[in-house]
């Protein structure tokens, strides 16, 4: 039954350009020169990620390692759109993206200095449900494997989008009750903040692995803080994305794919969108931050118009963390094999994110041929408010 005069029309997504392109490879943006070590210091510090053997030449030259090596989240940070990318596929006019989550299968090789990665995409699947955020929402994954210039898999993502209309999302938080306001801290808790933070870069920066036999099933990881987050630390991790480096792409489509999806416009709401034909002149005009769909994360005036009640962090920076956490603790014999991230929420301008884990099983034997212990991650903010949960599975030595 079509609505009458003055009732309101259902609200729905237009998926015609969606639902062919399903299993397809698609294109994208693909980085034109091989990572340099800055690059990999740029990310480690926008991850707020001490660990030395990521900056620290010295360091890392006297480790088993010789030099500089990136950490395992860094293939993301080398990616086109935040590794997105797959899963943001096919036109939906006046729509914006929330990331909704990720997983990961890391296959062995260490990113170093020098190498280059290049990446084969497809867009896997979808399915719509009734959110209360933004009403009808498209949740669709898309999978990015990692190559490096040897043709060796690096490793593989498997990333959530979120799709839904900009416009109903803004009508929602407007009219909710409960919008959540930065807090304010006192120097005495930033100074326990810092603290804590202080300790747990000390709880492992030698790199010491634990033997699977010295491993529980209950042991706890030290809890990790980050934050208070800020338009700063927001811009700073945008930045090390090298991808949003004036000229630092070229799109590629996939073969013998007519029509494949690669750089289309996927249906920005309005103000969001880039001027692609401008930013042929002047590179700014796609430049994401200034003009382009990740405005709000740093402008809550913007962040207002997509349904969000302030500036806010990046999907992609969550899962870093997670990787980056469990790699930590697993040390330079350790290595992350699998992660599988779900994200709740953003990380709110103003608050402070907190990231703990607990082992939950120790395999003897798993399918990559080594054993592995598998943690459960949770991470909240200074509320206790769930931000995202996982599992991580990391080889240790026996």
């Amino acid at each position: 039954m079509s609505p009458t005069a003055g009732e309101a029309r259902p609200v729905a997504l237009d998926l015609s350009d969606v639902q062919h392109r399903v299993g397809q490879e698609v294109g994208g943006g693909e980085l034109i020169e091989p990572c340099s070590a800055t690059d990999i210091r740029r990310w480690a510090m926008a991850m707020d990620y001490p660990n030395p053997v990521h900056w620290d030449q010295e360091f890392a030259a006297a480790s088993k390692f010789g030099g500089i090596v990136a950490p395992q989240s860094f293939a993301v940070g080398i990616d086109f759109g935040h590794g997105v990318q797959p899963a943001c596929v096919g036109h939906i006019a006046g729509s914006h993206l929330l990331f909704g989550g990720e997983e990961w299968w890391h296959y062995g090789p260490r990113v170093r200095p020098g190498d280059r990665l290049t990446q084969k995409r497809r867009f896997h699947d979808y399915k719509v449900t009734e959110t209360r955020f933004a009403g009808p929402t498209l949740f669709s994954r898309g999978d990015t494997l990692h190559v490096n210039q040897h043709g060796v898999p690096v490793c593989k993502e498997r990333a959530t989008s979120i799709r839904y209309l900009a416009s109903e999302a803004e009508k929602r938080v407007s009219q909710s009750a409960a919008v959540p306001q930065a807090p304010s801290w006192t120097h005495e808790q930033l100074a326990a903040i810092d603290r804590e933070r202080r300790s747990w870069i000390l709880s492992n920066r030698e790199g010491r692995t634990p033997r699977l036999e010295q491993v529980k099933v209950g042991d706890r990881l030290p809890r990790r803080v980050l934050g208070p987050h800020s338009l700063v630390s927001f811009a700073t991790e945008y930045r090390a994305f090298v991808f949003n480096v004036w000229g630092s792409y070229r799109w590629v489509a996939p073969a013998g794919v007519p029509g494949a999806w690669v750089n289309q416009d996927p249906g920005w709401a309005p103000g969001f969108g880039f001027d692609e034909e401008g930013a042929k002149i002047d590179p700014r005009l796609r430049d994401g931050l200034y003009l382009g769909p990740s405005r709000g994360h740093v402008d809550a005036g913007k962040a207002s118009k997509i349904g969000m009640p302030r500036a806010y962090g990046y999907g992609a920076t969550m899962g870093a963390w997670v990787t980056d956490y469990v790699a930590y603790w697993a040390g330079h014999d350790g290595f992350v094999r699998y992660s599988n991230t779900s994200f709740r929420g953003p990380a709110y301008e103003g608050d402070v994110t907190y990231l703990e884990a607990e082992v939950t099983e120790i395999q003897q034997e798993s399918a990559w041929g080594e054993p592995l212990v598998r943690l459960a991650v949770k991470m909240t903010n200074q509320d206790g408010t769930s931000l995202a949960q996982g599992k991580v599975d990391v080889e240790l030595p026996r």
